[in-house]
């Protein structure tokens, strides 16, 4: 029984981790679940008050940060509110339409379209186009460096 709850744990943390990379997958949260997992086949003892808060603080950091970054991306580079909108969409629908590379065009198609239709002319919304791949790196590097630090504090917690 020991054996499957860590074969769960960790396919929820891999889980967790491809979620990093891939916006669909619900990372922090399969992360999350894994405490869960671990705490039912084993012992919720070692979780106490202040693991339970960090986790959750660090779940909405993630989630807070996860648009915030993007649409800073955008808007760093002369993004208006289309342009973060159209981006967002194309980071959800993206990966399903191109299956291959809708992870990347997705969302700079979604932030250039968006651009384009409030009058922008091309220069600028493919400026944005970039911004939002920017975001969308960005974004990535922060959702993986906080996985990352849950699972840590996870080990040490049980430890």
């Amino acid at each position: 029984m020991a054996f499957l709850g860590w074969i769960l744990v960790i396919a929820l943390f891999a889980v967790g981790m491809a979620g990093a990379i891939f916006p669909i997958l619900p990372g922090a949260l399969a992360i999350y679940a894994a405490f869960f997992v671990y705490g039912l086949f084993f012992t919720f003892e070692p979780f106490g008050f202040w693991f339970w808060s960090i986790q959750t603080l660090i779940v909405v950091v993630m989630f807070v940060a996860d648009y915030a970054v993007s649409a800073w991306g955008v808007k760093r580079y002369g993004g208006s509110r289309a342009s973060v909108i159209g981006s967002t969409i194309g980071v959800i629908i993206g990966p399903f339409v191109i299956p291959a590379f809708g992870l990347l065009l997705g969302p700079f198609l979604g932030a250039l379209i968006g651009e384009l239709i409030t009058g922008a002319d091309v220069g600028r919304s493919t400026k944005a186009a970039v911004g939002a791949i920017v975001g969308l790196f960005t974004s990535m590097v922060t959702k993986f460096i906080l996985q990352v630090v849950m699972i840590v504090l996870f080990i040490i917690w049980i430890i």
